[in-house]
């Protein structure tokens, strides 16, 4: 039908195409339409690499929305850890012994060896 179709609407057919259909790589089903229609070659191979751009910038948010969230978690854990070990500094100011510290803050000997207290 290539053929009998003007670019505009070879065009329009490809994007609805891509809009509708269920193509686990558009890019790839878009640069292999270019090559069994050569005449309309160059506006395949344009929307071809408009996909692979936003291919390349799903990646990119991708990587910093995951980025973030694991920034957020570390920063998380390390909060945990500063709490236990303020609170286990307090513990130990009290009067409490470092075994019941431990078990009760969580913490290792050697977490317990780095406060001051």
């Amino acid at each position: 039908m290539a053929d009998y179709l003007s670019s505009p609407q070879v065009m329009a057919l490809i994007h609805y195409l891509l809009q509708a259909g269920e193509s686990a790589d558009s890019e790839a089903f878009v640069r292999e339409l270019a090559q069994c229609v050569p005449q309309h070659g160059d506006a395949l191979m344009t929307i071809a690499q408009q996909l692979e751009q936003k291919g390349i910038e799903k990646g990119i948010e991708k990587g910093r929305v995951e980025g973030r969230t694991e920034g957020l978690q570390l920063g998380e854990q390390r909060g945990i850890e500063k709490g236990k070990i303020e609170v286990a500094r307090t513990m130990l100011l009290n009067g409490i012994d470092r075994t019941t510290v431990m078990k009760m803050a969580g913490l290792s000997e050697d977490d317990l060896a780095q406060i001051r207290h």
